[in-house]
């Protein structure tokens, strides 16, 4: 048990020297498996998880659904999204700000990604805020917490690096993340109100659209509605009826999405020979990135488990006799401090490993500590000095400071803190959607 956590303490060094993570964790883990075995073991195992995890047919849902992602940014819906959203949002007082998270939650019904949800929409209504008077704060702030949808609500790349690092139903981690997500983008709306509450000057209300108008935005957004519910319905069992009878395997539903994004891009005429190549070298670049950090914490994870790190846990807290509910509460609050060092993946493919065999050992259900632990990491995502989301709209937008970004997140993450805590006093929150798959 010591010498993991003498390798945990070596990667967090490695890291803070500004060592890739993927590296970091496959170096020290290469070193202790060394140090428990021999070399020749060492270079075995090391072999043995590239080849397999290169070879895993379940790891092909990965670079699907960011292939989707891609699609579905080329297509131009973000833009959709937004004037539909503002069509029923923006007359109110904070109103444009209120339309960027509803937008950045269809947006990211679609992309799983947070960052390239952050990315897109703050070239999309960040303008348009601006225009209408709206203080940097509440626009930046509106984009970046919105952003952080990204990775809870389905499909979501980080529900899946979950989903296959603890074996846990990727199927039942989407559906699960559902009611999360909708209760995020709920808070989320509180906070622009908290905002403008006591600043008014910081989101003035827009024009009131009339009915006509609003029926023509929704008629913009019938792709994006139609393959949610092809992905989504196809994994909860939606389409299983006569004569489809259609239920989908992660797999299966993001190579649907994927070639559902495609086609909608083709038909809208945004897709070039050219630009479907640039997304197809993109689609490789980001998994090559993600799959060498997926096989570094295999590594790493493999080198703690053999040294009982997970096993000497659960005993010292079997022996201290303490209560489930305080050990989530630790675990919790060591996310929460992780992760205004670390980024989201990185953070969560250093601690999983540990902390999963521990909150499976108490009785808690891998399904709800995968969503609690989403939802810590889309806190980390706008809370300072990492803040993720906040450095990506800063390099997007350019002439806006990161202090400002952050001082306008404020009450954003600090309804994050709200919504964990709700999750984990009512854990059926949670697990009411995947019960009844």
């Amino acid at each position: 048990m010591i010498e993991s956590l003498i390798g945990f303490a070596a990667v967090l060094l490695l890291v803070l020297l500004r060592m890739p993570i993927a590296f970091a964790m496959a170096i020290v883990g290469m070193a202790g498996m060394t140090y428990e075995t021999n070399f020749r073991a060492a270079i075995s195992l090391v072999s043995r998880l590239i080849i397999d995890t290169s070879q895993d047919y379940g790891l092909s849902v990965v670079p699907l659904f960011i292939l989707m992602g891609l699609f579905v940014n080329k297509g131009g819906i973000s833009r959709e999204l937004y004037q539909v959203s503002n069509a029923f949002l923006g007359h109110f007082r904070g109103g444009l700000a209120m339309a960027t998270i509803a937008a950045c939650g269809g947006f990211a019904a679609i992309c799983g990604s947070s960052l390239a949800t952050a990315a897109t929409m703050s070239k999309v209504v960040m303008p348009e805020m601006r225009k209408l008077g709206y203080s940097d704060e509440l626009s930046s702030a509106s984009i970046a917490a919105g952003g952080t949808l990204g990775i809870l609500i389905p499909p979501s790349v980080i529900l899946v690096i979950y989903g296959l690092l603890t074996e846990t139903s990727i199927g039942k981690l989407f559906i699960a993340g559902i009611i999360p997500g909708f209760l995020g983008i709920v808070f989320y709306l509180i906070a622009v109100q908290i905002s403008v509450f006591r600043n008014p000057a910081a989101g003035p209300a827009g024009r009131k659209f009339s009915v006509k108008e609003k029926l023509e935005a929704l008629s913009g957004v019938w792709s994006v509605l139609l393959l949610f519910f092809l992905v989504i319905g196809g994994l909860y069992g939606a389409l299983d009826f006569w004569p489809l009878h259609l239920t989908f395997s992660p797999t299966e539903a993001a190579g649907m999405g994927a070639m559902g994004a495609f086609l909608i891009a083709l038909f809208r005429g945004s897709l070039s020979f050219g630009e479907t190549m640039t997304v197809l070298k993109e689609t490789a670049i980001t998994t090559a990135q993600l799959f060498s950090v997926l096989i570094g914490a295999w590594i790493f994870s493999n080198f703690v488990n053999y040294a009982g790190l997970p096993e000497g846990l659960k005993d010292m807290i079997v022996s201290a006799d303490l209560s489930p509910w305080l050990v989530i509460t630790v675990i919790l609050l060591i996310y929460v401090a992780l992760g205004c060092v670390f980024e989201s993946l990185s953070m969560l493919l250093l601690t999983v490993p540990i902390f999963f065999p521990i909150v499976t050992g108490l009785g808690f259900d891998p399904v709800w500590f995968g969503i609690v632990v989403v939802v810590v990491t889309e806190i980390s995502l706008i809370t300072p000095p990492v803040g993720l989301n906040v450095f990506i709209l800063k390099s997007v937008v350019g002439d806006i400071s990161v202090g400002t970004i952050f001082k306008g997140v404020t009450p954003f993450w600090m309804m994050d803190i709200v919504r964990l805590l709700i999750l984990v006093l009512f854990p059926w929150l949670v697990l009411y959607l995947p019960s009844h798959m």
